[in-house]
């Protein structure tokens, strides 16, 4: 069963894995084992994280674009890289002067969104082992996403990953989204962790560089949508970066 409170949506049944809560995960610093940190909780972004969805928002902005008897701006995905729903909309009102209104514009956005969610976007490489193997040590997680939270629970529901969730955080519930700490702090709330024993998983640089604000444990995933250099900073911030989900496992397996 769902329930929703303030916008978040969180679960009240429980995974159907046998969990085991007296497994520790440990993250290990290489320079001192003293400072070894466990981690007890993960706050995980959706887009380019766990699911390879990063192409699919320009086809999405594509279409909605043609619907308006418009090209695709080449730039518009960098110009709406750190922006809320709500502030793309605006952006998209005033700089390519859209007749809809804002709120028309999320709406039809959504919409075609949700419909992508539903039939075209797929997993990232490991994702469900990853999920997998949070389960089994008894580890609780939640979203904090840039998107919709209809297209996140149609694709979360479609994969049958819905009720394993802890919560769904979005621009909605935060504002200021990720550009500061406060929705990855709001998530460790819900989750009854500290930023210390939480670990955010993001493929985005300001994403990545908002949590280390928060003080959490980050780890950056590769995505094929990131930038090089963005890529190169997120591997100098991060507390370790991977290539692909099933190193998240590996390296905590073995610390």
């Amino acid at each position: 069963m769902i329930e929703k409170t303030d916008h978040i949506y969180k679960t009240k049944s429980q995974s159907n894995f046998e969990t085991n809560t007296n497994i520790t995960i440990t993250h290990r610093i290489p320079e001192s084992s003293e400072n070894d940190k466990s981690v007890n909780a993960f706050i995980l972004d959706l887009d380019g994280t766990l699911f390879d969805s990063m192409g699919t928002w320009q086809e999405i902005d594509r279409q909605f674009f043609k619907e308006q008897g418009m090209k695709l701006p080449g730039n518009v995905a960098n110009q709406i890289n750190k922006m809320s729903i709500a502030e793309w909309a605006e952006f998209f009102t005033t700089e390519y002067h859209i007749s809809l209104s804002p709120k028309q514009i999320i709406y039809r956005i959504e919409e075609i969104a949700c419909d992508y969610y539903n039939t075209k976007v797929n997993p990232k490489p490991h994702m469900m082992e990853f999920l997998n193997f949070l389960d089994r040590c008894g580890i609780p997680y939640g979203i904090a996403t840039a998107g919709y939270v209809s297209a996140a629970n149609t694709i979360l529901n479609r994969y049958g990953l819905r009720e394993r969730v802890k919560f769904i955080l979005t621009g909605e519930d935060v504002p200021s989204c990720k550009k500061t700490p406060e929705i990855y702090l709001k998530g460790c709330k819900i989750l009854g962790s500290s930023p210390e024993t939480t670990c955010v998983v993001e493929d985005s640089l300001h994403c990545i560089q908002s949590a280390k604000k928060g003080g959490f444990l980050t780890v950056a995933v590769r995505d094929p949508y990131t930038s090089v250099w963005d890529w190169q900073e997120m591997q100098k911030i991060s507390d370790f970066s991977v290539k692909d989900l099933s190193e998240i496992i590996n390296h905590f397996s073995r610390a």
